[in-house]
């Protein structure tokens, strides 16, 4: 998969929602000796123990495994470092092995598949793990699963995916769906959409905090924005915007990815080749009326008037998130990018980030991810007894509140601190942005460097914590919630009349809230995959170069020759395949509010 999201490195939604501190903490509740792992006790509540695969017999942690895991979500492959490593070494005695086809690229994919191992550990886009299941890949753990009592909090989630199959008829459990949460299905429990425009308060005001009408309101903005501040406080160029093409192609979206989630800026939603509108109906992503050109024609104008980084088309994701956290950057789209800005500190004296209106725009935002993300989690079919034992008991760890509270927050007494009462408070919240070092009792080297290299979780930041109460996703926090009721969100709520900006959207009628549902799509004919990639890379390649070109003409003639292009490539068969393919999730999402 060529998708990045990270949500890509950091933790996406969950993640950087929670301010991107990934993490696991606390103990397991196996037998003193921590070389021993023993079953749960009480497999219907929710603890911090594992399981074993027999639910009898005990195993022994002595022997260090090394589990390959074959992770789509990845944006680092390689062993597992740093103070996450130490984490799960002194729990489980396990190596993480990371294969990430984002940083290898897709052939890895069909390379290990062609091998019959694609990995112990899978974590795969769900059209790839339901080939994977009928072609023997993926283990059946129908039989275990629910010995693993944290896995079971979630056993009408994994049993709805499950049963969703093609061709399960008798109901065997072979995957976890991730991001999972325990909200419901139809739920909206974000203060921040996924995506939308977000400028930095202090910067908006210096400019007379304008009312924003349109996307070329927005532009006037931001020129304005990189007028009063070209440069950051160390003498580097800042600019409007600052682009990178390694997450092109993913998400199940045709196109750039820094113009597909624009999309959603006006009530829009990339389907794979087609455009799903707010009035339920399909259009080619190659309608030059529709919202991909609209999005790409906003990047090349901001172009033409100099406001994107012209490191652009060249740099990663690893060159991107540094220039936010140094104050380089005058615009952020995704939520979770203002974690490597966003701070108390600056939410105090007015610098950080935050939703602001642009008045004609409605925003598309998917519910509260209940049946999880789309992804799912399965063990290699050709693992040994002794490896699937403790790939079990790592997974219901890696579900409970203790692996979560590691993943969503990060290391108790460096990221955070316990009170009397059981709430939690946030320290170091710098950490991500600034690659704190850790002390060596959790590691040691960098906070940045030693994170959950998985990037991905089986529960949602979103969920409640049952140790708390609260969310997992530090920004929901009583505490923080209290510590940044701050002068800028008091003046931003006067401003804007409500004191979230999803409060505010609801209040405009301009949310556009899409309810989850698990469904399993039709994969990919040999023809239809043969069009996909020529079409994506045809349709990449151009949109690079529509926002780079010197004209308006010029702009028009490329996107032109490339949908002429596109259609020579088998875009009109793909484009009708996957009209037929996503009407199967939207009548799944009329029926859920039905």
């Amino acid at each position: 998969m060529r998708f990045k999201r990270l949500l890509s490195l950091l933790l996406a939604i969950s993640l950087i929602a929670a301010v991107a501190l990934t993490g696991c903490g606390g103990t397991t509740g196996g037998a003193d000796d921590p070389a021993i792992l023993t079953p749960p006790v009480d497999s219907g509540s929710s603890n911090d123990s594992g399981g074993d695969s027999g639910g009898s017999q005990t195993i022994s942690r002595d022997k260090q495994l090394t589990i390959d895991i074959y992770d789509v979500a990845a944006n680092y492959q390689g062993l597992q470092s740093g103070w996450f490593d130490k984490v799960v070494k002194d729990r489980f005695n396990l190596a993480l092995n990371i294969l990430a086809p984002q940083v290898a690229g897709d052939a890895l994919y069909q390379t290990r598949l062609s091998s019959g191992n694609l990995g112990d550990i899978v974590l795969l886009e769900p059209t790839q793990f339901a080939d994977c299941v009928q072609n023997g890949i993926v283990k059946d753990i129908s039989a275990d699963i629910s010995k693993y009592p944290n896995l079971m909090e979630y056993k009408t989630q994994i049993d709805v995916y499950n049963k969703g199959l093609p061709g399960n008829d008798a109901g065997k459990t072979y995957g976890i769906p991730v991001q999972m949460t325990n909200t419901s299905p139809t739920a909206y429990s974000q203060d921040v959409i996924y995506s939308s425009p977000q400028l930095r308060w202090d910067l908006y005001q210096k400019i007379g905090a304008p009312e924003i009408k349109d996307l070329n309101g927005l532009l006037d903005a931001l020129a304005e924005i990189q007028k009063v501040h070209p440069k950051n406080d160390d003498g580097d160029p800042a600019y409007a915007m600052t682009l990178w093409p390694d997450w092109d192609g993913g998400d199940n979206m045709l196109g750039i990815a820094n113009v597909v989630q624009l999309t959603t800026w006006y009530g829009e939603k990339i389907k794979g080749s087609v455009v799903l509108k707010p009035d339920g109906t399909f259009y080619k992503l190659t309608d030059k009326a529709g919202t991909y050109y609209k999005m790409l024609h906003f990047l090349f104008d901001a172009q033409q008037r100099g406001l994107i980084d012209p490191d652009s088309k060249d740099q990663d994701w690893n060159a991107v998130y540094p220039k936010i956290s140094s104050g380089r950057v005058h615009l952020l789209w995704y939520s979770w990018q203002g974690g490597f800005w966003n701070t108390q500190e600056r939410l105090a004296d007015g610098t950080a980030f935050i939703f602001i209106p642009v008045k004609d725009q409605v925003y598309y935002a998917d519910s509260d991810t209940y049946y999880g993300s789309g992804r799912v989690i399965g063990i290699g079919a050709g693992v040994d007894n002794e490896k699937y034992a403790r790939i079990m008991e790592f997974l219901d760890w890696y579900a409970s509140p203790d692996g979560l509270e590691f993943q969503h927050i990060g290391i108790e007494g460096f990221n955070y601190e316990r009170g009397a009462d059981g709430k939690l408070t946030i320290k170091n919240e710098n950490a991500l942005m600034d690659n704190l070092s850790v002390p060596e009792e959790y590691g040691g080297g960098g906070f940045n460097d030693g994170n959950n290299a998985i990037n991905q979780w089986i529960v949602d930041a979103i969920s409640i914590n049952p140790k708390t109460g609260e969310p997992y996703s530090r920004t929901y926090w009583s505490t923080y919630k209290a510590a940044t009721q701050t002068q800028m969100k008091k003046d931003w709520a006067a401003k804007f009349g409500a004191s979230e900006p999803a409060e505010w959207m609801k209040k405009n009628n301009v949310l556009l809230v899409s309810p989850n549902v698990s469904v399993t799509l039709p994969s990919d004919t040999n023809d239809i995959a043969v069009y996909r990639n020529a079409c994506g890379d045809v349709l990449e390649e151009y949109s690079w170069k529509m926002i780079f070109c010197g004209s308006e003409a010029k702009f028009n003639a490329l996107w032109d020759e490339m949908v002429e292009k596109m259609i020579g490539n088998g875009y009109d068969e793909l484009a009708q395949f996957d009209l037929q393919k996503w009407q199967i999730e939207l009548d799944a999402k009329k029926a859920a509010v039905n």
